[in-house]
């Protein structure tokens, strides 16, 4: 499987789409927002810039892509009200893989732009938009040309699925029954990858620069511990049903694995530590309800099916993976069982995603 061909969330806007099943994503952009204003605020007030640049790296499309830029900008724009300061020209990039849905993006930028304008009111700089395609496992940008960096849920997508997993049979990601080569594999990359996205970046920022990464993780030590492996493990649950009754071929399923991996806080700050380039300001670790309805009222009955939401937010999310490999034309029954079984599994247990957030200062 190339990664970085088949790799992009749903895209449009409609009832499969991403930008339709992202509230999750949402709800963690919000929970990481004071960490991100206290991260903008102090690079603004370190030296009061004329022009920021500002990355917004695996923005995917949808609602959620504009959303932090926009804090990010009133924050700063507050402050400089605040201070009688002339307000700085702000330049963002907005980074996805090529088969992201940058069309959206780009069609929904005149009216968040005048938006935007209204909110901030007279006096303030112009925003240029540009949107950069390509991997962040490699250089995006000029030398020093970045002041903030952000990314939200997309550094647990590893730049291949990893090599040497050819036991884990049965399983479609880590799982409790996956033998200790294969979670060493998986371990291996995400080290490789995390340690070259952090030296891409630290040739790309300019010092003094702030990054703020929320990456799906897990608190506990073992990789294949149920907070993080969970989801995919009901998934395989669904798939493996299906090769049972001869709807997929069992070495189909086999040499399906997600390229992914959800660390803990411990390896995060590791390869922050190996790679030397920034220092750590936060390190954090957060929860949000698999289900994002829930305690949300005024719901239609539809929303108020847990398995129905949280099957719906991993289609967004996998249907372009799973369609790849295995065709179209399962995709609506593995979904349809899928949701069966999430719904039965989170009526009986709470089930939670565990975020990994570090604030980071360019040396």
């Amino acid at each position: 499987m190339e990664v970085v061909q088949v790799l992009r969330m749903n895209g449009g806007v409609g009832d499969t789409s991403y930008a339709s099943n992202s509230l999750v994503q949402q709800k963690v952009i919000s929970m990481t927002k004071p960490i991100t204003e206290e991260a903008i605020t102090k690079l603004y007030c370190s030296n009061y810039p004329a022009a920021i640049a500002i990355a917004d790296l695996g923005c995917s499309s949808g609602p959620n892509t504009l959303f932090v830029v926009s804090e990010l900008i009133k924050v700063v724009d507050s402050l400089r009200q605040k201070i009688g300061q002339k307000s700085a020209e702000y330049q963002v990039f907005l980074n996805d893989l090529p088969g992201n849905d940058f069309n959206t993006i780009f069609s929904s930028l005149p009216s968040f732009q005048n938006k935007l304008k209204k909110q901030l009111g007279p006096g303030s700089g112009p925003c240029f938009f540009t949107g950069v395609p390509g991997s962040f496992y490699g250089r995006l940008f000029r030398k020093k040309s970045l002041h903030f960096v952000h990314s939200s849920y997309s550094l647990m997508w590893l730049s291949q699925v990893p090599e040497g997993l050819e036991s884990n049979n049965g399983n479609i990601y880590m799982a409790s029954t996956s033998p200790p080569e294969v979670l060493k594999a998986y371990y291996e990359q995400f080290q490789k990858d995390f340690s070259l996205f952090l030296k891409c970046r630290s040739e790309e920022m300019v010092a003094g620069g702030r990054m703020v990464l929320t990456i799906l993780g897990r608190r506990s030590d073992d990789p294949s511990s149920k907070e993080c492996c969970y989801i995919w493990e009901l998934l395989a649950m669904a798939l493996n049903d299906m090769v049972l009754e001869g709807l997929i071929e069992e070495e189909k399923l086999n040499s399906f694995n997600i390229p992914q991996y959800t660390p803990s806080p411990t390896e995060v700050k590791s390869e922050v530590l190996k790679e030397g380039s920034f220092c750590i300001d936060r390190l954090e670790v957060t929860e949000v309800n698999w289900n994002a309805y829930q305690n949300e009222y005024n719901l239609s009955d539809a929303f108020k099916d847990g398995g129905y939401n949280v099957a719906k937010c991993m289609r967004a999310v996998a249907e372009p993976l799973i369609a790849s490999h295995f065709g179209e034309a399962i995709i609506d029954e593995v979904f349809h069982r899928y949701r069966e079984i999430v719904a039965d599994r989170m009526a009986k247990e709470k089930t939670k995603f565990v975020n990994v957030i570090i604030s980071l200062i360019k040396g």
